[in-house]
């Protein structure tokens, strides 16, 4: 493995420090609260959870979207993204508070909340395929044919290092933190936070669904390739093939990384509602549930943080297939 970040890395705590301060007041300092050891299940050390999805939009997207609309010259036809939702409507968010169209290509497992909060925030939204990836094919040739913008969700520079802030934030939040877990769809947020934290001695651990892994799958192969994707987090955490920005800060600074059930999911999600009344989407619980779960056991005396990244559930869904199922 080349250890050497200088040699790869695109995204670097530079860029990150410039995005927050891009940012400003205009994307929200999320809490951190402590989580007791056994509080949520039966066995789980203390750590602390940082609720990013409390975010502007519900989940952290809001900061990569603003980051990459306030640092680029928006052509008349404005922006155009492609997402399985968040991002879709992080873009859309940024895009009317600047005032320019946006138009979001997503796929037919975009849950309807997040297709309501499209529409609210003003985006041309067009339902197209059957996973992320054909949607940004739509996307890609759209924008080519209006010259709007394209926003990537997590394999652009701008959008990574706005992603890259929540990380920067934590570790201001809780000093002395050992690792950080989590989740990985395209890669965005891993890449931003490996830039984050280049030179600090806290540790990224990467936590992917067994059901959409397609981090796992390059680290496999060597090289990014396409997987197929499905579960409880496909609409968060669903690209097929991992980003390439995030695949070269992986090659140059090595990560942990954990697979976890899609039952461990939904079961975080319901210890998260169940116990601390806290709303999350099944990518915003992925990292939650690697701890919860057991797939991924702290040293002692390790110092951990979890981060939640996104809230954009329907809850009396989940709470009915909870009951179906039990």
């Amino acid at each position: 493995m080349d250890t050497d970040p200088a040699r790869r890395l695109a995204v670097t705590a530079a860029d990150v420090a410039a995005a927050q301060e891009r940012l400003g007041t205009e994307v929200r300092r999320t809490p951190v609260i402590r989580i007791e050891a056994n509080q949520l299940s039966a066995s789980h050390p203390a750590f602390w959870l940082k609720l990013e999805s409390l975010q502007s939009t519900g989940a952290f997207k809001a900061r990569g979207a603003l980051n990459s609309l306030r640092a680029t010259t928006i052509p008349p036809s404005g922006v155009i993204a492609a997402s399985g939702g968040n991002h879709g409507q992080a873009v859309a968010w940024a895009a009317r508070l600047l005032g320019v169209p946006a138009a979001i290509f997503v796929p037919t497992t975009c849950p309807e909340i997040k297709l309501r909060r499209l529409a609210e925030y003003g985006a041309n939204v067009t339902v197209v395929g059957d996973v992320y990836d054909e949607s940004l094919a739509a996307a890609q040739l759209a924008a080519a044919k209006s010259g709007a913008a394209m926003i990537h969700p997590f394999d652009q520079v701008l959008t990574v290092a706005g992603a890259g802030t929540v990380t920067s934030e934590f570790v201001e939040q809780v000093p002395g933190l050992d690792s950080i877990l989590l989740p990985v769809g395209g890669g965005g947020l891993l890449a931003g936070a490996l830039a984050a934290l280049t030179g600090s001695p806290t540790v990224v651990v990467a936590v992917e669904p067994i059901s959409a892994r397609c981090l796992g799958a390059a680290m496999d192969a060597g090289h990014p390739v396409d997987v197929s994707v499905s579960g409880p987090a496909v609409d968060s955490l669903g690209p097929r093939r991992v980003g390439q920005l995030c695949f070269d800060a992986v090659l140059a600074q090595g990560v942990h990384h954990v697979d976890v059930a899609d039952k461990a999911i939904t079961a975080a999600q319901l210890a998260a509602w169940n116990e601390l009344r806290i709303g999350l989407e099944g990518g915003g619980a992925t990292a939650l549930a690697a701890l919860l779960s057991g797939a991924y056991v702290p040293a002692e005396g390790e110092v951990v943080g979890v981060l939640v990244t996104g809230g954009n559930v329907d809850l009396p869904a989940l709470l009915a297939s909870a009951a179906h199922t039990s």
